[in-house]
Formats: structure tokens, C-alpha cells, sequence
């Protein structure tokens, strides 16, 4: 019996009460996502107040982040049809990018991309370095600048 592969991935972008945004960001990451990213994820852009909160509730810590990412599962499996959603704070991105010399819809990209490899089950604090090799791959193959495991 053969095993029904999904389709690449697709991204939704939307505003924190679901609204879809005119945005080129669900694309490109459909793009520049690793091939195994199979799917779909939902892309939230928030105020720092509604991250901060979604922090706080979910990670006990009481601050505004850029992004949070939240599988639909603990282990994602190729029959997962939704990888989970990305919620990234506007105002901490736009910090961010001015910080870095760039635009923030190019901060949301290296944002957006730092949080599927998060739902695909990457994690940058206990993997010995894997994350970061594989984030530093896709995102020069993509012309971003330093991603977030790059970053001091």
C-alpha cells in the first residue's frame, strides 16, 4: 500500500483575530521552507501586547518575543495535515530589523522561517547546533541575513 505524501507546504497569513493580510510572506515560505515541510501552518502577525500575553499564558515568561511557534502536535508525522501556528509581534520585528539594517518584512521572514523549523520539531536550545546549520542553509539560499540562531 502506498503511503499518501502532502502536499508542500501552505501558509496562511493572517492578523491575530484571523483576518487574512495581503502579504507575499505564506509564499515565500512555501518557497524557501526545507522540502520536508509538508502542510499547512497558520501566520499570525500580532501587537507585542497580544505576544507578550500568548508568553507569558504558554511559556511563564512575561515579556513580548518576536515569535512563539505552536505545533498542532508534539510530533509532527507525515500524516499531520497542519504543522501548527506562528505568531510573530509586530513591534518586536520592526525593532529588530531597524536593529539589523533591514526592512521588517524581512525580518518576518527570518522570523517566519526560524519558527516552521520549530514546528517541524527543531529545537535550537538542545539540539547540539542542528537547528542552526539548517537555518543558516535555507536562509542564505533564500539571500536573508543572519537568522535568529545567528544572532548575539
Amino acid at each position: 500500500m502506498a503511503t499518501k505524501r502532502l502536499p508542500r507546504l501552505r501558509v496562511s497569513v493572517t492578523d491575530v483575530d484571523g483576518r487574512p493580510l495581503r502579504s507575499t510572506l505564506g509564499a515565500w515560505l512555501s518557497a524557501a521552507a526545507p522540502a520536508t515541510a509538508r502542510g499547512t501552518v497558520a501566520i499570525a502577525l500580532a501587537s507585542d501586547a497580544e505576544v507578550r500575553r500568548a508568553n507569558r499564558r504558554y511559556r511563564g515568561i512575561d515579556r513580548a518575543t518576536d515569535v512563539l511557534s505552536f505545533p498542532a502536535q508534539a510530533n509532527p508525522t507525515e500524516a499531520s495535515t497542519h504543522l501548527g501556528e506562528i505568531l510573530i509581534a509586530r513591534g518586536v520585528a520592526a525593532r529588530q530589523a531597524a536593529a539589523h539594517g533591514h526592512a521588517e518584512w524581512i525580518e518576518w521572514r527570518v522570523l517566519a522561517l526560524h519558527g516552521v523549523l520549530h514546528l517541524l520539531g527543531y529545537d535550537h536550545e538542545q539540539d547540539h547546533g542542528e537547528m542552526q546549520a539548517l537555518e543558516s542553509r535555507l536562509r542564505r539560499r533564500a539571500g536573508l541575513p543572519a537568522g535568529l540562531t545567528e544572532r548575539p
